[in-house]
């Protein structure tokens, strides 16, 4: 089933979404748009809980 996720709901003032077939592929998705836009260069482990924890069934 598809996965989505937004960056709002992790508290981010960020209208960034993304939907992918897999939580593998949309947490690729995220790091690229982590990457870009909030010029992270990794995820930490206690933000990469929050975003898994914030991943919907779409």
């Amino acid at each position: 089933m598809a996965k989505s996720f937004a960056c709002k709901d992790i508290g981010m003032n960020c209208g960034f979404s993304a939907r992918a077939r897999n939580e593998e592929e949309l947490l690729g998705k995220v790091a690229e748009h982590a990457r870009k836009a909030h010029n992270m260069t990794s995820i930490d482990a206690a933000t990469l809980a929050k975003v898994k924890a914030a991943i919907k069934e779409a």
